[in-house]
């Protein structure tokens, strides 16, 4: 019995808290407890060293009060595990310290080497450069710790509205948007590319295709969704998808992640806007109760003003136009724009910000497209021109959603691919309006857009923790 209290008492001696945790016990001020963490910041004076550790799990840092002694060899980026006394803190800003008994040095950091610096507000355009590191500073582990609650939300969303996760393949044997913007799957050894030169190395004879057709890496997880769609009424996936998008802009990248759902017995296409705006509104209120603090460094340091615009977004009636209104809405203003408007042509960046200023910066949801400007699925209208789709437009991102109600009809769906020529790759999915076809429909957010417009964020690649675009491609 004696043993068994005697064990208990040890352990609770160096019980391992998180910074987050410790911050936040002030009803056991007194107690002793150990943490570990990087370095953030150290001050030195002649009798008492101050280091701010953090260990990624809140925005906060936890002061630990040192002797020179304990504190040799800490440096700023340098981990470190301590043991100590919590105790109340006489500074400003903070509830408690962490008065060292002993401080280890688990890693060292040379300053001197190390490219984030005290006292020095390192930009964003800076950080991007060191995609291995950048995660230490406040900016890009409020941007994790966000992009975590929002996984979070969304799954929940779903999970909550009686949706089932379906895992869509990475790697596919079609092109879902039928845009052309695949990468093509071929086995190879690494190190096939001379690194001097930058010529193919590899045997001029090339290997039979590994699984006997060509493959690609999907941009979209939803004809396969709509296969399951087709025995669960109401699935959806997220996960990574990949465009070959020849762009280095701020708007694009080549590696991102969609949620995408889809809705069985549905023959509404408001019923597709309605489950878009919920999604957003309902996640987006939790995201912005969770994360209170990492969202306030985006709306305070990044983006000042944005707060009410995400407000705005969230407590708004949503807008609804017609492409073919919205052309006439732009047009009156073609010549403010590079690109001219016109009936049949795509939107460009600047006039789905035009669409979105003209409603009072609140999200617009733009339906009914050329069949032309849309994927073979999209379920045609009856004034034979346009179809059953949406695309939905944010303020200061552009569209983060696109969806139709698909074509469930086999006659008028194999006359349309027979029109593409696009029939026998895609076999499996007619037998889906074959066999037990149903109305249906669905949609897919682009999810770093979608971070994008609720933290303000300017580009893209500040949204995921190792962006892909074309000649980028480190680590």
């Amino acid at each position: 019995m004696t043993r068994g209290r005697c064990w208990t008492f040890s352990r609770m001696l160096s019980e391992r808290r998180r910074v987050s945790e410790l911050l936040y016990e002030k009803e056991k001020i007194g107690q002793r407890f150990n943490t570990k963490g990087w370095v953030n910041s150290v001050r030195l004076h002649k009798d008492v060293v101050f280091i701010n550790i953090t260990d990624g799990s809140c925005l906060k840092h936890l002061q630990i009060v040192a002797s020179p002694d304990q504190a040799e060899g800490v440096t700023l980026g340098s981990s470190v595990s301590v043991e100590g006394e919590l105790m109340k803190s006489p500074a400003s800003g903070q509830t408690v310290e962490l008065k060292a008994d002993k401080v280890t040095l688990v890693g060292n950091c040379d300053p001197k080497d190390y490219p984030f610096k005290m006292k020095e507000r390192h930009s964003v355009d800076y950080t991007r450069g060191f995609p291995h590191l950048r995660h230490r500073t406040n900016f890009f582990s409020s941007l994790l710790r966000t992009r975590n609650s929002a996984t979070m939300a969304i799954h929940q969303y779903f999970q909550n509205n009686g949706y089932c996760l379906v895992n869509t393949p990475v790697i596919t044997s079609h092109d879902a948007e039928g845009a052309g913007e695949v990468f093509s799957l071929q086995p190879g050894s690494s190190g096939a590319v001379d690194l001097t030169t930058g010529n193919d190395k590899s045997p001029k004879d090339k290997p039979p295709l590994f699984f006997g057709h060509l493959a690609y890496l999907t941009v979209s997880g939803q004809l396969q969704l709509e296969a399951v769609n087709g025995g669960f009424s109401k699935v959806y996936t997220f996960g990574p998808t990949f465009r070959a998008e020849n762009s280095r802009g701020r708007h694009h990248l080549c590696e991102f992640y969609m949620i995408e759902a889809e809705l069985a017995f549905t023959e509404s296409l408001e019923d597709i806007l309605k489950e878009m705006e919920s999604l957003v509104k309902v996640s987006g209120h939790q995201i912005m109760e969770k994360s209170a603090e990492d969202v306030e460094v985006f709306h305070k340091h990044v983006a000042p003003g944005h707060k009410a615009i995400v407000e705005k977004i969230l407590s708004s009636e949503w807008h609804r136009i017609p492409y073919s209104d919205a052309v006439q809405v732009l047009s009156k203003k073609n010549n403010e724009f590079e690109f001219k408007v016109t009936w049949g042509k795509e939107f460009q960046k600047e006039h789905e910000h035009y669409l979105v200023s003209y409603f009072n910066n609140i999200p617009v949801f733009v339906t009914d497209f050329p069949k032309e400007l849309k994927p073979f699925y999209a379920r045609a209208n009856n004034d034979g021109k346009t179809v059953s789709s949406v695309d939905l437009l944010f303020p200061g991102v552009g569209e983060v959603f696109g969806g139709s109600l698909r074509e469930e009809r086999l006659d008028i769906l194999k006359a349309r691919m027979e029109e593409l020529c696009m029939t026998e790759d895609y076999a499996w999915y007619l037998d889906i309006r074959r066999f037990g076809s149903a109305p249906h429909g669905g949609f897919g957010m682009g999810f770093e857009r979608f971070l994008q417009s609720l933290l303000g964020i300017h580009n893209i690649k500040d949204t995921i923790p190792f962006p892909r675009s074309s000649k980028n491609c480190k680590m």
